[in-house]
Order: structure tokens, then C-alpha cells, then sequence
């Protein structure tokens, strides 16, 4: 049986047992890692290992593949480096472990024979609701189907004269996160406008708690939509041919705008597009 590989570095520790990588922040890491707490990251999730010497440190890199994390699909990368629970700070006397390490997690990789392309599927769950954030503009609350959004003294007073927004997810295309802001991107609605005039926005100030916060909301939405890779095949659900009023007439509007953006976006083709619509279109 194989035993366990361990890095110790400076703002946690990494173990392999050669199915999963299990990271466990240190005391002193980055508010997103310690809510984040104990991480396991199974082989089939992982795209690359690194190991990077430098004179007084080195840096151990995971990268999830696309498709596997909703934290990593949802903040792009982007992360400071103090927060990438994927980022572990090495002092260089242990620079042969850490390499060593990063070698065993490519081998198994081989052994297993985990795809180099995008996960069809999440494969790391999403933060735990209910969530909440309190950043530059606002606060955001989050119960695993509605994010509600009440605006602060220092928001805009075009978002100020709104008072409260609320978002439910099935309204959403996507969410976009950077160390500035947070937004939550509707299948039709304020594409397009200033952070600061966008009711679907908010931005945050920068400090380690409201990146963290904002990071893990955007995650916890993220896990909640559509997979990146989920088949298109069945987008428009067989549906009775009378018509409908009412809260089903809302429901066909909605997926009618859902049908617009996913064929700007490329994932239907301009056949696909047609005849989804015109299944729908037959319900009005």
C-alpha cells in the first residue's frame, strides 16, 4: 500500500494518499482559506502540480482543471496569491519535498489517466449556504436560490434610490468576480453598465475579508448554475402545446431569454437556436 506524501510550508499543509490532495490551512492564512478550511481535492479535479524554487522560497501550484471547482470556475484565477488556497509558500530547505511532491501527483495523474480537458462536472463541492457579504456598495445575502442586495451609504445613488435588489438564480447566466467587484451577470437585463450605476454589481473595497467573502458567495452561485460542459441537447424541456398565461408565460419569457444568450455565446448553433425557440414560442 502507498504511503502518504506531506509538504509542511509556511501557510499550511499539502497531503497526498495518492487519490486526493488534501490541503489544511495554517493559522495565519488568508480569511478565504480558513473559512475554506480542510480541502480535498480528488486526482480527477487536478489539471497541473508545480513546484517553483526562488532563493528564500518556493511555491507549490495546483491547478484545478476547468470545470471541477466552482470556486476556481467562479474567481477565474484571479485570487491574490495570500488567497489561492492552491498556492502553498515552501522555504527553500524543503525545495526536494515539494518537488518530489509535485512529481507524485503528475505520476498518479498518468496512472489514473485523468484527461487533460475540462471536467464535465463539478467535482469539488460549492461553499455551504446560506452566505453573506459586506463590501464597498452593499451587502449581499445569498440562500441557495435568491440573492438579495441592500445598498450602503457609500453605493451610487442610482443603486441608493433602489434601496434593496433581489436576483434569483435561475435568472442568471454566470457570475463575474475580481479583487474589485462582484457581478452577477442575468440572462437579460444591465449589460454592459458601470459597476457603479449596475444593480447586479457590487464592489468591494479590498480588504482580506471582503474578498473572501464576495469570493465564496460568487462560488456558492456558481455551483448552482449550469455546468459549463452540461449537454445543450435538452435545453428546452418537452412541453404540453397549449397555451399557457400567467407565471408559465413568465417562465417561457425567461427561457426564451436564456435561449438569446446562449446562442450569442456559441454554445447553440443557429439551428439549435431556431427550433428551441420556435418549440417555445408554440406555449404562447
Amino acid at each position: 500500500m502507498l504511503g502518504m506524501t506531506e509538504v509542511i510550508g509556511k501557510d499550511g499543509t499539502w497531503e497526498f494518499d495518492y487519490e486526493s490532495v488534501r490541503i489544511t490551512p495554517g493559522r495565519g492564512a488568508h480569511p478565504l482559506r480558513q473559512t475554506l478550511g480542510e480541502l480535498t481535492v480528488p486526482l480527477a479535479a487536478i489539471d497541473t502540480v508545480a513546484f517553483e524554487a526562488d532563493r528564500r522560497d518556493g511555491t507549490l501550484r495546483l491547478r484545478p482543471r476547468h470545470g471541477a471547482d466552482p470556486l476556481w470556475q467562479a474567481t477565474g484565477g484571479q485570487l491574490p496569491p495570500a488567497a489561492d488556497p492552491y498556492r502553498l509558500t515552501v522555504d527553500t530547505r524543503f525545495s526536494a519535498t515539494a518537488s518530489a511532491f509535485a512529481s507524485a501527483v503528475r505520476d498518479a495523474r498518468l496512472v489514473a489517466q485523468v484527461p487533460d480537458g475540462p471536467a464535465e462536472e463539478y467535482l469539488l463541492p460549492g461553499p455551504h449556504v446560506p452566505l453573506s457579504m459586506s463590501v464597498e456598495d452593499g451587502t449581499a445575502t445569498f440562500d441557495g436560490e435568491r440573492i438579495h442586495i441592500e445598498w450602503g451609504w457609500a453605493a451610487d445613488t442610482v443603486k441608493q434610490a433602489m434601496r434593496a435588489h433581489t436576483i434569483h438564480v435561475v435568472d442568471l447566466a454566470g457570475v463575474e468576480w475580481t479583487p474589485k467587484l462582484v457581478r452577477f451577470r442575468p440572462v437579460a437585463g444591465s449589460v454592459g453598465l458601470p459597476a457603479k450605476h449596475d444593480p447586479n454589481c457590487l464592489k468591494l473595497w479590498g480588504f482580506k475579508k471582503d474578498v473572501a467573502s464576495s469570493a465564496l458567495l460568487a462560488a456558492a452561485v456558481t455551483a448552482r448554475l449550469a455546468h459549463p460542459r452540461a449537454p445543450v441537447a435538452e435545453v428546452v424541456e418537452e412541453l404540453p402545446e397549449e397555451p399557457v398565461t400567467g407565471e408559465d408565460q413568465d417562465t417561457v419569457l425567461r427561457r426564451l431569454r436564456e435561449l438569446g444568450a446562449l446562442h450569442r455565446d456559441g454554445v447553440l448553433t443557429d439551428e439549435e437556436f431556431a427550433a428551441a425557440k420556435q418549440a417555445l414560442l408554440r406555449r404562447l
